[in-house]
């Protein structure tokens, strides 16, 4: 299906990594140290995917979209940021088939970028802790640039980085924003079934083709 592909950029939260437990250890110990009631590891599996700037937004109202008063926000954030620096890497997991399958692209040859909206100072602490960090040969986080996903601008500016063109690229990700980003950007787009979409099917999402793991896209590509 994608048998130009020479660059291959993934998306870290929800596709590469199972990194609900850290956030939610965080999100749950911020809420507590406000006398908030917590939220649990379940809730915030439906509110993470959109940088963390977000996800403390829905910790404190419970909805995806609502803003809190800026003043609780304003006190909430740092307390979130001092316990996530703490918890990163310590509870995450990489999902079933993520090891096999960077092992399987690396053999084949191909390009691996890592590209994530989650700052730099958690994006490059988390890939070395769970031992991939030096699979990629770019790493795109969300504070690299001025735009994070769903804009194209980091997956542009992964194949820039490597010479590759647009055409040439696959972008592999968990939700909605990732597809959105490779459209703009003029990529394929492949998604796993299990990552972070606030619990819509990835599927009606129309990427070009699903899998249950990273371990079956080098059958994808030929």
């Amino acid at each position: 299906m994608f048998k130009n592909t020479q660059l291959i950029l993934i998306d870290l939260d929800g596709t590469l990594v199972d990194s609900v437990p850290d956030l939610a250890h965080a999100v749950d110990a911020m809420l507590s140290d406000l006398g908030r009631p917590v939220a649990g590891e379940d809730r915030v599996r439906l509110w993470v995917g959109n940088g963390i700037e977000r996800l403390v937004k829905r910790a404190l109202t419970g909805e995806l979209d609502a803003e809190p008063d800026s003043a609780l926000y304003d006190q909430a954030f740092p307390v979130f940021y001092r316990h996530y620096q703490a918890s990163n890497g310590r509870y995450s997991r990489l999902f079933p088939g993520i090891a096999e399958g960077l092992v399987q692209l690396a053999i084949r040859g191909y390009d691996l970028a890592c590209v994530t909206n989650k700052a730099e100072a958690f994006t490059v602490p988390l890939l070395q802790a769970l031992g991939i960090h030096d699979r990629f040969s770019v790493i795109v986080s969300g504070d690299t640039l001025e735009h994070k996903k769903p804009h194209p601008a980091p997956l542009l500016h992964a194949a820039n980085a490597r010479g590759v063109d647009a055409a040439n690229s696959l972008m592999v990700g968990d939700s909605r924003h990732d597809v959105e980003a490779a459209r703009r950007a003029g990529f394929g787009v492949a998604c796993v079934t299990y990552g972070y979409n606030h619990g819509d099917d990835i599927r009606s999402a129309e990427p070009d083709a699903i899998i249950d793991s990273l371990a079956e896209l080098p059958a994808l590509l030929g």
